[in-house]
């Protein structure tokens, strides 16, 4: 005849089929958040072609050492380091919630000796494995796994944000730099060309051809020009410094770099066509979405919180007085107890549990709304600026044209006694502004491409990062 205690895996079977079966609270759907959106962007270059995915977006840049940079941010970058770790954490937490489904198994062992009459002592021994099971009939660890898998998700979208704004602020450093580079490229052949026009003016104030007034304005315009130099110098070892911290080096500066002058010609054009779906990579928006995925799940908890809780516990061992006797059929021993916890009174507390889940849902769902209407607005504006600095560049070049061809005729009326020196003065200047403000133009449109592909959600696709979560 079988013992009793070897049903018990049957009825532990029995339950864990049971156990889950049915969920409290709504399963997740995606929010419909009654806001109408385009099927591409107002400011979007016109066109059929859609774009095709890039891993790498920021190679539309085109250069190699920037394409290097960034690697080296997202390999290097301590920020990184601490939302990798982050998502390490919240994996050991899923783990937590997913055991709590599962039988808790432990082993217990005792061994003793009492005296019970005078000169007479016992030996006890002990060895048993007990065991407790919560059936999750309601659902409710069921929904705490899912709010914590959610949790993880969350974790690993923020961990891709960190990623994006990373290597955004990397290349934004790096445009920057570029830029006070040929800021002062520009100003050093500013102050060859004055000390060139003072040597000039010297000349024809000696020879009384032209007035003291015109030798102090060229000095002036030098002095002022030079002075210039150091805040250039001054800055740019400035963002070296905050762009070698964003790579984990030791901040240090470098003497600036000569740089082509065709660089704004290997920018690489957007792509007609964006369509709005792109928003939906958005690792903030995904990172939203999964949070009221989680709050949706803990309003399945807090609801089977108000039902019963059916505990099962037990154990199977053995127990002697002789330890060599132990492990015999006579000397075991097993129980088996089932438990039922139901609230009678609580004075609420169980159902404000329930309703502060539903109300923080509901936050969720209007935080989630914020962030893709404000997404919407990022890229709406990412692509008006470039519409619009695209067409200021233009004039700006043209500006520029001009400038040249005035500076080139002061000069030269200046030399032959045409114009006074204070013309001289104001071509010198407007060049000087005209090649400057190119330089800012060019560094808008390439940072407001950075601006672009963030908006996006890292461009046309995602930087490399630790992949989604899977069942542990």
């Amino acid at each position: 005849m079988k013992r009793s205690y070897l049903f018990l895996p049957a009825i532990l079977g029995i339950l864990l089929i049971m156990n889950g079966c049915m969920k409290m609270g709504p399963d997740f759907q995606r929010p419909d958040m009654g806001i109408r959106t385009p099927g591409e962007y107002q400011y979007v270059p016109t066109g059929k072609v859609s774009p095709q995915p890039e891993d790498r977006w920021w190679t539309i840049f085109n250069d190699p050492e920037l394409n290097r940079l960034v690697e080296e941010a997202l390999k290097n970058n301590l920020d990184i380091k601490k939302a990798t770790a982050r998502i390490l954490e919240l994996r050991s937490y899923f783990v937590q919630a997913k055991a709590d489904r599962f039988p808790s198994i432990g082993v217990q062992g005792a061994g003793g000796r009492q005296r019970i009459y005078p000169g007479v002592e016992m030996d006890t021994y002990n060895l048993s494995l007990p065991a407790s099971f919560e059936i999750d009939l309601w659902g409710r660890l069921a929904r705490a796994q899912e709010a914590a898998r959610a949790d993880l998700t969350q974790v690993e979208e923020n961990a891709r944000i960190v990623a994006q704004t990373v290597v955004a602020e990397a290349i934004v450093l790096y445009l920057e730099i570029e830029s006070l580079e040929r800021r002062i490229h520009i100003t050093e052949r500013s102050i060859e060309n004055f000390r060139h026009n003072l040597a000039l003016v010297e000349r024809r104030y000696e020879g009384g051809i032209t007035s003291i007034l015109d030798l102090k304005q060229a000095r002036r315009i030098l002095a002022q020009t030079e002075a210039y130099l150091p805040s250039l110098r001054q800055d740019l070892g400035i963002r070296q410094q905050k762009l070698a911290v964003l790579l984990g080096h030791y901040p240090e500066t470098k003497p600036p770099r000569s740089q082509p002058e065709d660089y704004f010609k290997r920018l690489a054009s957007v792509p007609p066509g964006l369509p709005s779906e792109l928003l939906l990579r958005r690792p903030d928006i995904r990172a939203a979405e999964e949070n009221i995925r989680a709050l949706n799940a803990r309003v399945g908890v807090a609801k089977a919180n108000r039902f019963p809780q059916i505990t099962l516990t037990g154990s199977f061992g053995y127990s002697s007085s002789e330890l060599d006797r132990l492990f015999r059929p006579e000397s075991e021993l097993w129980n088996l107890a089932l438990g039922v916890v139901q609230p009678l009174f609580d004075a609420g507390k169980l159902k404000a549990g329930q309703r502060a889940a539903e109300a923080r849902y509901n936050q969720g769902l209007a935080e989630y709304a914020k962030t893709v209407l404000n997404a919407f607005a990022e890229v709406e504006s990412a692509l008006l600026t470039r519409k619009e600095q695209l067409e200021r560049r233009e004039r700006m070049v043209n500006l520029l044209i001009d400038a040249r061809a005035t500076q080139e005729v002061a000069e030269s009326r200046y030399q032959r006694g045409l114009v006074d020196y204070l013309t001289v003065l104001d071509a010198q200047r407007i060049l000087f502004n005209a090649e400057e403000d190119l330089v800012f133009v060019d560094l808008a449109i390439l940072s407001n491409r950075v601006t672009l592909h963030r908006a996006l959600g890292g461009g046309w696709a995602d930087p490399t990062m630790p992949s989604r979560g899977k069942d542990l």
